[in-house]
């Protein structure tokens, strides 16, 4: 009971680590759950978050894709996405400035796996034609994040992975693009 209690004093009294100011700046989170709102408005697609800060330098990212469309194909002309993903990465971050003061800022780099499950639907001659779109992707992104308040940070990102299904190379390519812009609430 007596180390039980060593433990939890122990871990309350841990400071925790901002992930954009780095080099020892002591912050009061290690939690952020974000969204990506660019592609909420230009696509309808739903990207929301979840980043685990484990030291000033590297965070732990889970993310679920609703609605999740292949780069940034759109869905006119019969087109219909009926897919959603996983992913998770490892953010590393580096460079930035080393200050109290808001605005701060560091640009991030990770690699990613990626799973996408779901149909692609799409009119052709009269019909109907379903592409089975379940896929595993591996790949890397970059990004640069804001935090502008104590809770709130900011930023754009980019990716590019490679899809390892034969199913889904022959309606599209293997290459894919994703980009966005977050927001996220630390606590």
């Amino acid at each position: 009971m007596l180390l039980m209690g060593a433990v939890v004093t122990n871990a309350q009294s841990q400071e925790v680590i901002s992930s954009s100011t780095g080099n020892g700046y002591v912050g009061d989170f290690s939690n952020e759950v974000k969204v990506n709102f660019f592609n909420l408005i230009a696509l309808g697609s739903i990207e929301i978050g979840y980043e685990r800060f484990l030291s000033s330098d590297h965070s732990l990212d889970l993310q679920l894709l609703l609605n999740d469309r292949f780069g940034f194909n759109n869905e006119n002309k019969g087109k219909k996405y009926k897919t959603n993903s996983a992913q998770v990465s490892m953010n590393f971050y580096f460079g930035g400035n080393n200050t109290d003061q808001l605005p701060r800022g560091r640009f991030y780099i990770y690699p990613l796996a990626k799973l996408r499950f779901g149909e692609f639907e799409e009119t052709v001659d009269g019909g109907v034609t379903t592409t089975n779109m379940n896929a595993f992707m591996f790949g890397a992104g970059a990004g640069y994040k804001w935090e502008i308040s104590d809770h709130f940070a900011f930023g754009p990102y980019a990716s590019v992975t490679r899809g390892f299904s034969d199913e889904v190379a022959d309606r599209f390519a293997r290459i894919e693009v994703n980009a966005g812009f977050s927001l996220g609430y630390r606590f």
